[in-house]
């Protein structure tokens, strides 16, 4: 019996010797891991953080808090909703008799209010074509907007409500100091479940979508927010609880979010609002270059050593470029503070600044490095011409070294009829429309102030030369 007392002893003693060993040895080698304190070396350990955030909220490695920037950015933002007629045939009697039924359509997206009195700023997809604009506030107040004006390439509109009441609004931040891999939060309603708030990182800057097809250049921030139908005009938040940049696209295979958000960043948006405050349209400020965006097999062709930035092949007489002394031949690789790598990323800063606005550009010359401050000039110191909703200028220097005597260039088409239904893009010259010979702006200018700026009234021929100096026509089919 005393045998078996003995060794019941024994096994407790040990098993407290295990237990004691397992707390000194194992949970303390475990509360390091959890804590995200990594071995650097035998005798060192490196603490993980996160900087502090000056709004309040609580990170660290393991938690983020963004309830606060969430509270404060719900209340700002609304729910629109666009009423719009759309015409259909019933019959192919109607068809021929061109005789249209109308019929209602509703569509739904997001937007911001930006301003206590009640300026709210939206996408233009998001709008367009309405016969009819209705808000809807966090509160469930509704209210009528009325349309102050948008930028279709931008793709932002401004709205008005009336209200007696100040409302809550949000701030705008300043996009060009957003970094890569900075939190943000995504507010809008998707699916019409309002209020909805997602979160991710910035993945990237000046992503430009369509490669500037008809050189409708765009520089969104992407981000990996949940971004669906209805986000649509929506506010992307930084943690400071400002805006810094409108919900506008995603990219995927299903029509919803697959991991690639886009947003129009607040720098550009803001600059859009406030000349359509100010001005009624949107100004654009104009460098006054053409050339390329650099690389390894670029540069190699050119005979240069840099593979980054934005070689200068032209320089626009009288533009603000030319005046303050930039050449062709010289590489641009920053503006404004932004280093230019890419196309977007100078089209996107330029889409920030309006005609006047000073800003500074670094270029490199014969192995040296020089700073400008070049004074932007408008789009009308450098030849370029609206009509029929493209963007018309004088033929370059390159085109008439290639044979081109006459004749204005398109260098953007955003109607959908000649691009549709002609490919007709940019690159195109221009050479005859109806009975006038089109030989410079000047001719444009007149033909506009002749038949003023309808296309299917007046549209009946257009003679061409394509980019390789084919010539070829269209007909009007109206």
């Amino acid at each position: 019996m005393k045998k078996y007392g003995l060794f019941i002893l024994s096994a407790l003693f040990g098993g407290m010797i295990a237990l004691g060993g397992y707390k000194v040895f194992f949970e303390n080698s475990s509360k390091i891991i959890s804590n995200s304190q990594l071995p650097y070396n035998s005798s060192t350990v490196i603490p993980t953080n996160f900087n502090h955030m000056p709004t309040g909220i609580t990170t660290n490695a393991t938690t983020i808090d963004f309830s606060e920037v969430a509270e404060k950015s719900i209340h700002a933002v609304v729910h629109v909703k666009n009423t719009s007629q759309v015409g259909t045939y019933r019959s192919i009697q109607d068809l021929f008799n061109n005789r249209q039924s109308f019929r209602e359509e509703v569509g739904t997206g997001s937007g911001v209010i930006i301003s206590p009195d009640g300026y709210i700023i939206t996408n233009t997809h998001v709008i367009d074509n309405a016969s009819e604009i209705q808000i809807t506030t966090e509160n469930n107040k509704i209210y009528e907007a009325k349309l102050m004006g948008f930028d279709k390439n931008i793709d932002i509109a401004l709205l008005k409500i009336e209200t007696k009441e100040d409302l809550p609004y949000m701030i705008f931040g300043d996009s060009d100091m957003a970094k890569v891999g900075e939190w943000v939060l995504a507010v809008g309603n998707p699916f019409n479940l309002n209020s909805t708030v997602t979160a991710g990182i910035i993945s990237a800057k000046s992503r430009d979508l369509n490669g500037g097809y008809d050189g409708n250049i765009q520089a969104f921030i992407q981000t990996d927010a949940a971004i669906n139908p209805g986000n649509s005009g929506g506010a992307l938040v930084n943690t400071n609880g400002e805006l810094i940049g409108i919900n506008s696209a995603i990219t995927s295979m299903t029509g919803s979010y697959v991991g690639y958000s886009f947003a129009v960043p607040s720098n550009i948006a803001r600059k859009v609002v406030e000349d359509l405050i100010e001005f009624g349209n949107v100004r654009n400020g104009v460098l006054g270059v053409s050339g390329r965006v650099l690389n390894s097999a670029i540069a190699d062709s050119y005979g240069i050593s840099e593979t980054q930035g934005f070689y200068v092949n032209e320089v626009e007489n009288n533009s603000g470029a030319q005046k303050a002394g930039v050449k062709i031949g010289d590489v641009i690789v920053e503006v404004g503070g932004i280093k230019i790598s890419k196309f977007s990323d100078l089209k996107g800063y330029l889409n920030s600044k309006r005609p006047n606005d000073v800003v500074s550009v670094v270029i490199h010359r014969n192995n040296k490095k020089l700073d400008f401050n070049v004074k932007l000039s408008g789009e009308e110191f450098v030849g370029l011409e609206q009509l029929w909703n493209m963007e018309l200028s004088e033929l370059p220097k390159d085109y008439k070294a290639s044979g081109f005597s006459s004749g204005v260039l398109i260098k953007k088409n955003s109607n959908s009829e000649l691009v549709n239904e002609f490919n007709l893009g940019k690159g195109y010259v221009i050479t005859r429309i109806n009975d006038m010979a089109i030989n410079s702006i000047t001719d444009i200018k007149a033909f506009k102030s002749k038949y003023g700026d309808s296309f299917t009234e007046d549209f009946r021929r257009i003679e061409l030369l394509s980019p390789e100096g084919e010539k070829f026509s269209i007909t009007s089919y109206y």
